[in-house]
């Protein structure tokens, strides 16, 4: 359990720009974007190259964040963020899609493998650790034989939009407990 002085860095990656709005591989930026609603704050930029907001979330002093470097990047501004506000890697909270899981199921963990993501392994390079929880958003396998980069950066289906605004709000309330309980209760209340 977090003390109120203790600071959290929640990163959501994505793409920055028009274009990749509403694609799988932009999971982790709306995430943020309900986050940012709840804390009731607007995303500013930080010269860390990246969109942030600093304020209280579940009652934990935050840092929200989503790099502007392009996902195979993200490692550089969340290291940078990092070292501005002085966040141990344990309080450094990752959102991102994940084509292993299916989609409308969220997993949570700390550490482990890249999985072949090039948001991850940017960050795990950057920060020289593993160490850091990670929110798994399921975007699904692509079908047949959909080359999984085009898959990635194609815009959820209109089935998905559906429930998309749900599922975000789901993504969001797994990041408050985390903030607020610990690891091991977010994944019970969310892993099937």
């Amino acid at each position: 359990m977090s003390t109120s002085n203790d600071v959290w860095l929640v990163a959501g990656l994505g793409n920055p720009g028009a274009g990749y709005v509403g694609n799988r591989h932009n999971a982790g930026f709306m995430v943020l974007d309900v986050l940012a609603e709840r804390a009731g704050s607007r995303f500013k930029v930080h010269k860390a190259h990246a969109h942030m907001i600093e304020g209280k979330l579940a009652g934990q002093r935050v840092v929200l964040a989503k790099p502007l470097s392009h996902m195979n990047n993200s490692g550089s501004p969340v290291a940078a963020l990092r070292s501005f506000f002085k966040v141990p890697v344990e309080h450094i909270v990752v959102i991102h899609d994940e084509l292993d899981i299916p989609y409308g199921e969220l997993r949570l963990k700390r550490g482990g493998g890249e999985g072949g993501h090039n948001g991850l392994k940017s960050i795990t390079s950057w920060l020289g650790s593993r160490d850091y929880l990670r929110v798994r958003f399921g975007i699904s396998r692509p079908p047949g034989r959909m080359n999984s980069i085009s898959y990635v950066l194609r815009d959820f289906t209109a089935t998905e939009r559906a429930e998309l605004p749900y599922q975000l709000e789901r993504a969001a309330d797994a990041v408050e407990i985390l903030l607020t309980h610990s690891l091991e209760h977010a994944q019970n209340t969310y892993h099937a």
